[in-house]
C-alpha cells in the first residue's frame, strides 16, 4: 500500500495500484490549476509573466525578418552592398545568401543548444544565446562590406537559433497543462510583434539620407537582447530540468513558486511526483538501451550524448520526431517567410507601386499579428490539430486564387486593378489563416511532445528542421518569383494541400494533456512491460517522498 502526502504528517491511502491505461499518473486533469486557455492566464499570472519574458527571444528573430524586407530595397543599403542590387550579376543568389545566412547560423545554434540546455539549464542557455546575438548585431551594425555583413548575420543567427529552440522548451516545462498551449503562443506572438515593430521602424528610418537609415535598425535590436540576457537570471529554473539533475527538493520549490501555491498543496505535490517519476522512468529506459555507457566517465558521457540523439529516431520516440520535424518543415514550405522576406517584391507582381508595396508589406505583418492573437483563445479551446487542418485549407485556397489571378492578369495590371486588389485581399486572408494556425502550433507542439530525457534534443531536431527549411526557402524564393511569377504561388499551394493530409494522418491532439501523458497520446509506451515499469517507478517515488517526510 502506497501513500501520498498532501501536507507534512498527513496521508491519504491509495487502496489500489496506480494505473495508466486511459489517463496518466498525473492528477492535473482532475485536480487542475484553474481555467484553461486565455482566461487561465489571469489565474496563473506569475507563470504567464515568466513565459512572456522568455518569449522576448522570439522577438529577435521576428525583428530581423521585418528589418530585411525594407532594407533590401533601400538605396543607401544598396550603395554600400551593390552585390544585392537588381542590376548586379547574380543578385538573386547574393540576396538569398544574405537573407538565408541567418537561418544557416540558426540551424547550427539550434543543433548545439540541445546539449547546452541539458548541461547548464534552460534559463542559463538563454543568457548565452543573448550574448552571441549581441556580438552578431554589433558586427552587423558596423558592416563595411558584403562579406562582413554575411559573417555578422551568421553569428547573429547562431544566437537566434539557440533561443528559438530553448525558449519554447522552457515555456512548456514551466506551464500548467490547462494553459500550456496559450503560453506557447507567446513565442509566435513575440516573433510577429518583432516583425511588425522592426518593419515600421525601418519604414521610418529609410528617410535618413546617411547609412544610419539601415545601421540604426540593426543597432536597435541589441536592446531587447540585453534586457533578456540580464533579466533571465531572475526567472526560476525549469522544475523538470531540476528533476533531471536529481535536484528534487529544488524542483518542488520552483514548481510551487511557478504555481504560486505552497509546497504542501496537493496539486503541486502530485505534479512534482509525476515529474520525478517521469524523469526516473526515462533514465531507466536510457540505462536499458545503453548499459555500457552508464559508468560516470567523461568518455562515456560524450558517447552517451552522441547516441542519445539517435534515440529520437528509435521506437518510443520516432513518431514524435517525425511530427516535430514535419511541423517545422510545412511551416516554412507553406510560404510564410517567403512572403515576409520578399513581400514588397511580391506586391510588385500584383501591380502595386513602390510606396504602396512597402505600406502593404507592413499591413501584411499586422494582419498576421491579429491571427496569432486569436490563437491565444483557440489553441487550448479547440486544440492544435483542428487549427492546423483549417489553416491548411484556408492557405491553400488563398494561394490557388492568387496564382490564378497573377497568371491571368499580371501582364496588364493597370487595366485590371480590381483583380490586383483581390489578390492582395487573399494574401491578407492567407496571413490571418497562417497566424491563427501554422504560425503558433509548430512552435508549441515540439516543446510538449518529447519525453523528458530527450526533450531538449527532440526540440533541437524540430527547430533545426525549421531553420534548414527556412534557409532553403530564402534561397529559392527570389529566383522562383523572378522566373515563374505565379508559379511561386502554385508551389506553395501544393505544400499547403500536402500539409492538410499529413496533419490528418499523422498529428495527434495534445491539448490539455500533461507532458507526462504524451506516451499515451503517441501510443509508443503502451506495452505491458512499460506500463508495469512506469507504475513501479511512480509508486517508488511516492513511497520514498512520504518516508522522507514522516
Amino acid at each position: 500500500m502506497s501513500t501520498i502526502n498532501t501536507t507534512k504528517g498527513e496521508k491519504h491511502e491509495a487502496d489500489a495500484p496506480l494505473q495508466i491505461e486511459d489517463t496518466s499518473l498525473s492528477g492535473t486533469e482532475e485536480e487542475g490549476y484553474g481555467l484553461s486557455g486565455f482566461r487561465g492566464i489571469f489565474a496563473s499570472r506569475y507563470v504567464a509573466l515568466c513565459a512572456a519574458f522568455a518569449a522576448i527571444g522570439g522577438m529577435l528573430f521576428g525583428y530581423d525578418q521585418g528589418v530585411v524586407s525594407i532594407i533590401l530595397v533601400m538605396p543607401q543599403f544598396l550603395e554600400r552592398f551593390p552585390e544585392v542590387s537588381e542590376a548586379a550579376a547574380g543578385a538573386g543568389f547574393y540576396k538569398g545568401l544574405m537573407t538565408g545566412m541567418i537561418e544557416l547560423g540558426a540551424l547550427i545554434g539550434a543543433l548545439n543548444q540541445g546539449w547546452i540546455a541539458d548541461k547548464i539549464s534552460r534559463k542559463y542557455s538563454i543568457a548565452v544565446a543573448s550574448v552571441i546575438f549581441i556580438i552578431g548585431s554589433v558586427i552587423q551594425t558596423a558592416s563595411m562590406n558584403y562579406e562582413m555583413l554575411v559573417v555578422a548575420r551568421f553569428i547573429g543567427g547562431v544566437g537566434i537559433g539557440m533561443m528559438s529552440m530553448v525558449v519554447p522548451l522552457y515555456i512548456s516545462e514551466i506551464s500548467p497543462p490547462e494553459i500550456r498551449g496559450t503560453l506557447l503562443v507567446f513565442e509566435e506572438l513575440s516573433i510577429v510583434a518583432g516583425i511588425v515593430i522592426s518593419f515600421w521602424i525601418t519604414y521610418g528610418t529609410r528617410e535618413i539620407l546617411s547609412e544610419w537609415s539601415w545601421r540604426l535598425p540593426f543597432l536597435i535590436q541589441i536592446i531587447p537582447s540585453i534586457i533578456l540576457g540580464a533579466g533571465i537570471f531572475l526567472l526560476p529554473f525549469s522544475p523538470r530540468w531540476l528533476a533531471s539533475k536529481g535536484r528534487d527538493d529544488e524542483a518542488l520549490v520552483s514548481l510551487a513558486k511557478l504555481r504560486q501555491l505552497p509546497i504542501s498543496d496537493n496539486r503541486v505535490r502530485r505534479e512534482w511526483m509525476d515529474i520525478i517519476a517521469e524523469s526516473r522512468f526515462h533514465k531507466e529506459v536510457m540505462a536499458e538501451r545503453h548499459p555500457n555507457l552508464m559508468e560516470n566517465t567523461k568518455m562515456n558521457k560524450l558517447k552517451l550524448e552522441i547516441v542519445s540523439w539517435t534515440d529520437c529516431l528509435k521506437p518510443g520516440c520516432w513518431r514524435r520526431t517525425h511530427v516535430g520535424a514535419g511541423l517545422m518543415f510545412f511551416q516554412q514550405f507553406v510560404g510564410i517567410n517567403a512572403l515576409i522576406y520578399y513581400s514588397p517584391t511580391l506586391f510588385g507582381t500584383m501591380g502595386l507601386d513602390y510606396e504602396m508595396q512597402l505600406i502593404m508589406s507592413g499591413v501584411l505583418n499586422i494582419t498576421q499579428l491579429f491571427g496569432v492573437v486569436s490563437s491565444l483563445w483557440t489553441m487550448d479551446r479547440f486544440g492544435r490539430r483542428t487549427l492546423l487542418l483549417y489553416g491548411s485549407m484556408c492557405m491553400f485556397v488563398s494561394h490557388l486564387i492568387i496564382a490564378i489571378l497573377v497568371g491571368k492578369f499580371s501582364d496588364d495590371w493597370p487595366s485590371h486593378k480590381p483583380e490586383g486588389w483581390t489578390s492582395v485581399a487573399f494574401l491578407l486572408f492567407y496571413m490571418i489563416s497562417f497566424g491563427a494556425s501554422w504560425g503558433p502550433v509548430p512552435w508549441a507542439m515540439p516543446a510538449e511532445i518529447f519525453p523528458s530525457s530527450l526533450r531538449a534534443k527532440g526540440v533541437a531536431i524540430s527547430t533545426c528542421s525549421n531553420w534548414l527549411n527556412n534557409f532553403i526557402i530564402g534561397l529559392v524564393t527570389p529566383p522562383l518569383v523572378q522566373n515563374t511569377g505565379y508559379g511561386a504561388y502554385v508551389f506553395f499551394a501544393v505544400f499547403c494541400l500536402l500539409s492538410f493530409f499529413w496533419t490528418f494522418f499523422f498529428v495527434p491532439e495534445t491539448s490539455r494533456k500533461t507532458l507526462e501523458q504524451m506516451d499515451e497520446v503517441f501510443h509508443d509506451r503502451v506495452n505491458a512491460d512499460d506500463v508495469a515499469r512506469k507504475n513501479r517507478v511512480y509508486a517508488e517515488v511516492v513511497d520514498n517522498k512520504c518516508e522522507a517526510e514522516t
